[in-house]
């Protein structure tokens, strides 16, 4: 199973904000669509960073309300590690495990085409799991 995938079954929406924007809205936008993380991007839609959740509560631990008002782009992890679509799911898991990060950029030729968080891999794994499992017993009974 590969990150490929993963995207034709979930789509390849990804909720971008740009550096400006400041952490208040970047946490309101998070909690409108219900994710973890979001890439932060500029003008042209190239990756800048990602922002997550962790990272705003990391801001407003260290520098308290006021953390709020900062850019995404003071806060945003720069480095972003990504993966292609023909990466192999237990390959991200690894990633993201090594790493201690849950969401991955998916990129294709050099451009975004989506992005997967943790819960998207264990849910494809899992989906995996049960289909072998069936495989199993249809040949047994089958015999």
């Amino acid at each position: 199973m590969t990150i490929g995938s993963i995207l034709r079954a979930k789509g390849p929406g990804v909720v971008a904000v740009g550096p400006k924007e400041t952490l208040r809205d970047v946490a309101r936008r998070l909690v409108s669509h219900r994710i973890g993380a979001v890439l932060v991007r500029d003008e042209s839609g190239a990756v800048l960073g990602i922002l997550s959740e962790r990272d705003l509560v990391r801001a407003v631990a260290e520098r308290g309300e006021a953390a709020l008002i900062e850019p995404a782009e003071a806060v945003m992890t720069r480095d972003v590690v990504t993966v292609g679509l023909s990466t192999a799911v237990t390959e991200a898991m690894e990633i993201m495990t090594n790493k201690r990060f849950r969401h991955l950029p998916v990129m294709d030729s050099g451009k975004l085409v989506g992005l997967v968080s943790i819960g998207d891999l264990v849910k494809a794994r899992i989906a995996e799991a049960e289909q072998e499992a069936e495989a199993l017993r249809s040949f047994v009974v089958a015999g």
